[in-house]
């Protein structure tokens, strides 16, 4: 990965480290949360979103991917921030949001990548195939991880 600029990823639903609003999960509407991210870098051609549980049983879980979404500081919530939406781990083109086995508390990392130019994968591409891309095309990274626990 070339030289990165450290993106500030945040939420107006929940703060970092902190608890992730029921209605943002499967017990819930299901939507995705807000996002701001700070710190652009002026050369970004295209964002990479991912959200995934590395607490889910059989190994870390992919609950959203978009690439080639415009570079735009804000993503609203329940939205579709452009693009193209891969497949999670569900087997859907869409965001899943936090959906741990009962008693467990598990952590969701959202992470955001500027890129200085797009991946044009088709939407049935891995998150490996896109993680190649973005290892080659990363100039910002940022995260925001959040906590969901079911009840």
């Amino acid at each position: 990965m070339a030289q990165t600029t450290t993106l500030q990823v945040s939420s107006l639903a929940f703060d970092n480290n902190a608890p992730i609003p029921r209605q943002y999960s499967c017990d819930g509407e299901d939507i995705n949360p807000p996002l701001r991210i700070g710190n652009l870098p002026e050369r970004a051609e295209s964002l990479v979103i991912i959200v995934e549980d590395p607490d889910a049983p059989n190994g870390t879980f992919t609950h959203w991917m978009v690439w080639d979404a415009p570079p735009h500081p804000s993503i609203e919530e329940n939205s579709k921030p452009g693009g193209t939406v891969g497949r999670n781990d569900f087997g859907e083109n869409n965001y899943k949001g936090p959906c741990p086995p009962s008693g467990e508390e598990h952590r969701y990392f959202f992470k955001v990548y500027a890129l200085d130019s797009k991946v044009n994968l088709d939407q049935d591409s891995t998150r490996e195939a896109l993680m190649v891309l973005v290892d080659e095309k990363a100039i910002g990274y940022g995260e925001l991880m959040g906590t969901y626990k079911k009840g």
